[in-house]
């Protein structure tokens, strides 16, 4: 991770960024922001960690935690929540037995992500898994297709 922590820093340098970009181009990399990335620019750079928290707290599009293998993200938009966003997300919460306050499993398979609009209210409610569109669905249907992505053998 050292190594790939460096040559973001070179990037960083030879450009002249900001924080936002060098935590962009952190977790672009590794998916999310560690800890461990925090002290190594902030030691590098002469900046203090809290700045680079600061940022990164701030900003939605920052993790602090790895992101499942699965993202299940589902909308949470009016019009999805009238159409049952809420059932769906207790779905999703109970198959995942998610603890509460986590988004993603202890098992690092899944992630559920819950966001304001996926700007597609005319398929409300709508849940995107793995990057794929489900529209006009339910939790049973979400919830079988999560359980068939626990059937498949491991593919990495």
């Amino acid at each position: 991770m050292i190594e790939e922590l460096e040559n973001i820093l070179e990037r960083y340098r030879k450009k002249g960024g900001n924080i936002i970009a060098l935590l962009q181009d952190t977790q672009e990399s590794l998916g999310y922001i560690p800890r461990m990335a925090v002290r190594f620019f902030s030691e590098e750079l002469g900046i203090a960690a809290s700045r680079f928290y600061g940022v990164a707290t701030f900003y939605s599009q920052f993790r602090l935690k790895p992101v499942g293998r699965h993202k299940i993200t589902a909308c949470c938009g009016t019009a999805c929540h009238v159409r049952g966003a809420e059932k769906i997300i207790g779905g999703l919460r109970k198959e995942l037995a998610l603890p509460a306050g986590e988004d993603t499993t202890p098992d690092g398979e899944f992630t559920l992500e819950e966001v304001a609009c996926l700007g597609t209210c005319s398929f409300a409610p709508v849940v995107m898994v793995d990057g794929g569109v489900r529209g006009k669905t339910s939790a049973d249907v979400i919830v079988k297709e999560i359980k068939a992505i626990r059937k498949k053998p491991d593919e990495g």
